[in-house]
């Protein structure tokens, strides 16, 4: 299939508008960082800290650098190879153009079913701050709502996203002027003590990559990016370091106001915050903020497993009846009516505390894939220095089993159903072949 028409990929310099069969580029730099902050800056900084500061006490800011890190190698290796295959699916084309299409397979699945449970998990988290006592009636008429708002066409998400990405700015940056300029905060609790240790911080930095993985989103709208040779590598670094800004400050604020243990058992720790800090007035506004962002991860987390989706239904590896692309809004229809469909069951029906560790799991797995595709790249091809992919690839791994054993198991499971399916898959075509 030639790259002009519905695989895109290997297009040097601008891309057209649209390709035949394909989806529509829509989305400048602009509007693909602020669809990755939107992943990035949402419920993730309201949800991770508090587990995270359980599993590394003092250690919590070395977790949070060592899961920047591996974000950081991560997000070199997924722009390099975005700007060579800018194609909907992200890992999955990628691992399925450089290393085989087991891998690819395999990448997308990882990437689908841990993605669409941390779907089911941010709705929930709209439902629990915004009206606790209704959160599944919530979190479904978000699903809903979000879901229309992706069918009408990606633009439209991506000026929502924008104005989310503005509230939750807003409110996080409240939230550390008022710490850090509060009586309570103190530089001492800062320091790093005998409660850290290494299983602690890398457990902690597995749990804080759940709120980094948000970059992948640019990468799986690659197809619907204007130019996007040139504006992916520039808008995911930058959705990156900006991220990383923000939860840094976020991350020093709540430590020197609650300390390791008190950031450790707090439930909702930024409200928590501000209410150590003689504001509690504003803790309301704060758990709005936390709802908004929820909002904001919900919708980009939509858009980027739908368009897995669409990818692994052109390959068959999913029905390929969601392969197809609406003719006036240019979108990926009937693979996000699905997503919806099944995120909204999940949002009823599930309670997903532990999907934080389940979700990190799958994504670690997601990017050891991207990482060993970057590998492969030839220097003509934009390689980026081979150590880089190298450290994302051993640092995916390590990560990934330094969570809680129950997401190791949780995600290791799923990742073998998926692998079983695809191999069972493979000797039936063969069987019939013959």
């Amino acid at each position: 299939m030639p790259p002009s028409e519905s695989r895109p990929g290997g297009v040097a310099g601008k891309a057209p508008l649209t390709s035949g069969g394909g989806l529509v580029r829509r989305l400048g730099t602009g509007d693909a960082v602020v669809i990755g902050l939107g992943s990035m800056i949402g419920a993730g900084i309201f949800a991770a800290l508090a587990p995270a500061a359980r599993a590394a006490g003092s250690g919590l800011l070395l977790g949070l650098a060592l899961a920047a890190v591996v974000a950081y190698c991560n997000a070199t290796s997924s722009a390099r190879l975005a700007a060579k295959y800018p194609e909907s699916g992200g890992t999955y084309v990628y691992g399925r153009e450089r290393l085989g299409e087991f891998w690819g397979y395999l990448a997308g699945w990882a990437f689908v079913v841990g993605k669409t449970a941390s779907c089911a998990a941010m709705a929930l988290t709209v439902g629990l701050y915004a009206w606790p006592s209704q959160a599944h009636a919530v979190a479904v008429a978000a699903v809903v709502a979000l879901t229309a708002v992706n069918y009408a066409g990606v633009h439209k998400s991506a000026v929502l996203t924008r104005a989310i990405v503005a509230v939750v700015l807003a409110v996080l940056a409240t939230v550390v002027v008022i710490a850090l300029s509060s009586g309570s905060a103190e530089a001492a609790r800062l320091d790093i003590g005998s409660d850290a240790s290494l299983g602690g911080v890398m457990q902690a930095a597995g749990l804080l990559f759940f709120a980094f993985a948000g970059y992948a989103r640019i990468a799986t709208l690659g197809e619907e990016v204007r130019d996007p040779a040139r504006t992916i590598p520039r808008a995911i670094p930058l959705a990156l370091g900006i991220t990383l800004l923000v939860y840094v400050a976020v991350a020093v604020a709540a430590l020197m106001v609650l300390g390791s243990d008190g950031l450790a058992g707090a439930v909702a720790p930024l409200a928590e915050v501000v209410r150590e800090a003689g504001l509690p007035g504003l803790a309301p506004v704060v758990q709005i903020g936390a709802a908004i962002a929820a909002l904001g991860s919900l919708l980009a987390l939509i858009l980027g497993v739908s368009r897995t989706t669409l990818a692994m239904a052109r390959d068959r590896h999913l029905p390929h009846v969601l392969a197809a692309v609406h003719p006036r809004f240019g979108v990926p229809h009937r693979a996000e009516l699905a997503v919806g469909a099944v995120v909204a069951v999940l949002a009823a029906t599930a309670d997903l505390r532990g999907v934080i560790g389940f979700s990190s799991f799958g994504v670690l797995a997601y990017y050891a894939v991207a990482n060993a595709s970057a590998w492969t790249l030839a220097p003509d091809e934009g390689r980026p220095i081979r150590l880089i992919p190298a450290v994302g690839l051993v640092g995916c791994l390590a990560l990934a089993f330094a969570l809680p054993l129950s997401a190791v198991l949780t995600g290791a499971a799923v990742l073998a159903a998926g692998a079983a399916w695809y191999t069972a898959r493979t000797l039936f075509k063969r069987a019939r072949q013959r």
